[in-house]
């Protein structure tokens, strides 16, 4: 359950984005996140997939010599597609996500990826088809079961994994994909994400909601109660089309007690409920 404190503390900062809603948030779960550090080391950091400086990633939970492989757990961070960052033992938004993973008994993967205005859409799927590709190959020497991998985004790194599921609609490398507070068609584009997705027209041709909806890449949509509007009304519009296609909801949760960073930044603390669910979800796909 939620600490009492830490619901106040997170209903405090309301529903707007930015940086006091970000510091905020560090502070209610900066003790507990950083006794995870010292629980959880990074085993391989700074692991090159790609050639481009941000095309990186930090695993959690290796064993080199493991007798059994691990699942493998990604984790895409968000940052409104121009910012943002995997992580480290100081900064430990982000890296948290593979801390949790590897506590869980996974393989936890953290990665960076390349940036907007420069590196406009799809670039961010098809960094993470880089990723897949790079795991495919090289995981196991980390421990890791390169046929049970998990891909997991929040915000606009649930819009990367969207865009993933996109571009590799054909076929199935990975077991699922969890979705936290991500952008998928359902609401008009933002000014601000234009520069990533193009003019709103072209936004229209762009938008991964049919791929997702048609996908057979079983997934987990959550978002927060204290989300913003938009985040929320996606959540629903994608819940709702793929049940008219698929007949069947798909695992979902609206996490009570947290906002749009937060659903992302208590994981690894003593607050379990989405933890627990995502390792639900994880069970059955895998």
């Amino acid at each position: 359950m939620q600490d009492p404190v830490v619901r106040q503390q997170i209903a405090a900062l309301g529903r707007e984005l930015g940086p006091a809603m970000m510091q905020g948030m560090q502070q209610a779960f900066d003790k507990e996140q950083r006794a995870l550090v010292q629980r959880q080391p990074a085993t391989a950091t700074d692991v090159p997939y790609s050639e481009h400086e941000r095309q990186v990633l930090d695993i959690y939970g290796g064993e080199p010599d493991a007798a059994t492989l691990k699942p493998v757990f990604v984790f895409v961070h968000g940052g409104g597609f121009l910012k943002g960052d995997k992580g480290d033992d100081e900064r430990w938004y982000n890296a948290c996500v593979g801390r949790m993973a590897a506590e869980q008994g996974w393989l936890g993967v953290v990665i960076n990826y390349r940036l907007a205005p420069e590196f406009v859409w799809p670039t961010g799927g098809e960094d993470l088809g880089l990723v897949v590709q790079w795991l495919k190959n090289n995981v196991a020497a980390h421990g890791g079961d390169a046929d049970k991998i998990v891909l997991c985004g929040t915000s606009a790194g649930a819009c990367h994994v969207a865009t993933y599921l996109q571009l590799h609609a054909d076929k199935s490398d990975i077991r699922g994909a969890v979705l936290l507070s991500g952008l998928y068609g359902a609401t008009p584009l933002d000014e601000r994400d234009t520069q990533y997705y193009g003019e709103p027209a072209l936004y229209s041709e762009r938008m991964p909601l049919p791929a997702l909806t048609a996908s057979p890449v079983p997934l987990m949509v959550v978002c927060s109660e204290f989300d913003p509007p938009r985040f929320q009304q996606e959540y629903l519009g994608l819940l709702q089309f793929r049940l008219e296609a698929n007949q069947q909801l798909d695992l979902s949760m609206v996490l009570s007690g947290h906002n749009h960073y937060s659903v992302a930044g208590h994981l690894g603390t003593s607050d379990t409920r989405l933890r627990d669910e995502i390792a639900v979800f994880v069970s059955k796909v895998i």
